[in-house]
C-alpha cells in the first residue's frame, strides 16, 4: 500500500499527498514538538517539513515496513534543528548551559523503577520535555530519540562534545526533578550554584 501511495505522491497526485499527510501528520508532529517545545511552533515546523518530504519524495528508496516513516522522521528533525537554529540567531533561542545548576545524583533513593512508569503516562513525559530549555531539550531529543552519538550531536549543533554530555547529564537531572515531583518519590540529590 505505501509504494502505490509513494507512487502517486512522487506523480504529485494530491490526494496521495493528503493521505501520505492524514497517516503521518500525528506522529511527525509529535517530533516536532518534542524539538520546539509548543504548538505553534511544532505546527509551523511540520508544515515546512512536509513540504520538504513532498519535493524529496521522488528520492525516497522503499528498503523495508517503517522505512518511509523513518525518512520522514529524519527530514522532520533536520528541519526542527533549521527551525532552532534559525530562532538563536535571532533570540539566543538554543543557548546552552541556559541553567546553571550542578547536578549531583550518587546519592539518589528511587523507589521501584517500574513504580515511576506506572504513574507517569506518555503525554506527561513529553510534557516534560518540552519544558526543559531549548538546548538540553535539543540534545535529549537527539541523544534519546533519535540516538545520535555526542559527536553526531556536536557536528549538528556546532558545540562540543563535551557540551553535548552535559547538556544531555543537565536535561536528565531536571527530568529527574520533574519527575520526582509528579510522583512523590523520594531522590535526594544535591544541588549547588556554580
Amino acid at each position: 500500500m505505501e509504494e502505490a501511495i509513494i507512487k502517486k505522491a512522487i506523480a504529485k497526485d494530491v490526494n496521495a499527498i493528503g493521505t501520505l499527510y492524514d497517516i503521518y501528520a500525528p506522529s511527525l508532529l509529535s517530533v516536532c514538538f518534542r524539538y520546539s517545545g509548543n504548538r505553534d511552533d511544532a505546527e509551523d515546523i511540520l508544515h515546512d517539513g512536509f513540504l520538504k518530504i513532498i519535493r524529496k519524495i521522488h528520492t525516497f528508496k522503499m528498503r523495508a515496513d517503517g522505512s518511509l516513516e523513518a525518512w520522514m522522521k529524519r527530514i522532520m528533525v533536520n528541519t526542527a534543528l533549521n527551525f532552532l537554529r534559525d530562532r538563536s540567531k535571532e533570540k539566543n533561542f538554543l543557548d546552552f548551559d541556559l541553567v546553571q545548576d550542578k547536578i549531583d545524583f550518587h546519592d539518589e533513593v528511587i523507589a521501584d523503577p517500574e513504580e515511576i512508569y506506572l504513574k507517569i503516562d506518555r503525554e506527561q513525559i513529553l510534557a516534560m520535555i518540552c519544558q526543559l530549555p531549548a538546548g538540553y531539550r535539543t540534545v535529549f531529543n537527539l541523544f534519546v530519540f533519535e540516538q545520535y552519538g555526542h559527536k553526531e550531536i556536536a557536528d549538528l549543533l556546532g558545540c562540543s562534545e563535551n557540551t553535548s554530555k552535559s547538556q544531555l547529564s543537565k536535561a536528565r537531572g531536571l527530568l529527574r526533578k520533574k519527575m520526582d515531583q509528579l510522583v512523590n518519590i523520594k531522590i535526594s540529590p544535591t544541588y549547588e550554584k556554580v
